[in-house]
């Protein structure tokens, strides 16, 4: 056999292995994929950059960034911003509005330049954030773990009030927007979702809040009892849970876009400023609003850390927050100011 024929041989016992290979991860792939949506998964439709951070490195403002190693889709920390070696505060803000901290912190260092490129924030649910206090502010993600005791807490106004009854954080409680829900999809919304009411349909698959530490669920299944009762809202987060057709996020304003632009879900609640930043970017991505008499208000507040580091800067961020500069940042994405009538929570409507 001459060495030309050998080589050619060789090559095609190759290409054929490789091929068989490639079948049999495809085929795992699909095979995972289908446990977690019990046959349901379909091609991913979106082939842009579907994958977190979708800010391109806007929410980080240090002035030194040495090398830069992102790789969105495996090596990606999109919740945690800024550099952790010596900041002059550190804050946990809930993620539901991850997307206005870059121009949040941009406008606070410019009222106190002081701070430009010393501020470490992170965006992970409210919920992981308290986990992350009670652990002394020690996180890990992967392979990395660092130590950032916050100095400010941000999340719903009743997390920041519990949290203050349980002596984590120091009253007072400083709410300053509010925002509401909606249902995120696709665009086109090929599932023709139109209510709160078609998210029972065993068809439609949900990408949903989890209840155990993220806390829109508890205004998610609020508003699915008065569009559907008890019943829907059992549908939703119980019967759809158990068969398949419902997957409980574990961070939903990462998870949820994702999973709507790969094809995976067909709808998802969120607050409408998560859908309102996706499409201003540009994604996929659209909303179906939700009446007011079957959605539920979100009040957001901050506290002082128990044994804050930085008090001082922290009682400046939350003076800041609910100034007219930060809460014109807000509006951007829909959310609104939030004003105290006779004790009542509400929006300040303009």
């Amino acid at each position: 056999m001459n060495m030309r024929l050998a080589f050619g041989l060789r090559r095609s016992v190759f290409n054929i292995a490789a091929l068989a290979a490639s079948a049999l991860v495809s085929s795992a792939v699909a095979q995972q994929t289908d446990t977690l949506w019990h046959g349901k998964a379909e091609v991913p439709e979106y082939e842009g950059k579907v994958f977190p951070p979708w800010q391109h490195g806007e929410n980080s403002d240090v002035t030194n960034r040495g090398f830069e190693f992102t790789v969105p889709e495996v090596d990606d920390l999109a919740d945690f911003h800024g550099d952790i070696t010596n900041p002059k505060l550190v804050l946990y803000v809930g993620g539901n509005y991850f997307f206005a901290m870059a121009p949040l912190v941009a406008q606070f260092e410019k009222e106190h330049p002081e701070f430009k490129g010393r501020i470490y924030w992170e965006t992970i649910p409210p919920g992981l954030l308290i986990k992350q206090l009670k652990a002394g502010g020690v996180i890990t993600s992967g392979n990395m773990t660092w130590t950032a005791k916050a100095d400010v807490y941000l999340a719903g106004l009743k997390k920041v009030k519990d949290s203050i009854t349980s002596g984590l954080l120091v009253a007072p409680a400083v709410p300053y927007v509010t925002n509401t829900l909606t249902i995120m999809v696709p665009k086109d919304n090929p599932a023709h979702v139109t209510s709160l009411a078609d998210l029972g349909k065993p068809s439609v698959r949900l990408a949903m809040p989890n209840p155990e530490f993220e806390g829109i669920a508890r205004q998610i299944q609020e508003s699915l009892e008065k569009a559907g009762g008890s019943a829907l809202a059992d549908a939703v987060y119980k019967t759809k849970v158990t068969d398949g057709s419902t997957v409980l996020t574990h961070i939903h304003h990462r998870q949820t876009p994702l999973f709507l632009m790969q094809g995976l879900a067909d709808a998802g609640v969120t607050w409408q400023s998560e859908a309102i930043f996706q499409e201003q970017s540009g994604h996929p991505i659209s909303h179906v609003d939700i009446p007011a008499d079957q959605n539920a208000t979100g009040v957001y507040a901050g506290a002082l850390v128990k044994g804050a580091a930085h008090p001082e800067a922290a009682r400046l961020w939350l003076s800041f927050i609910h100034s007219e500069p930060a809460l014109a940042i807000f509006e951007r994405y829909g959310f609104k100011p939030y004003v105290a009538t006779n004790g009542q929570e509400q929006a300040k409507t303009q």
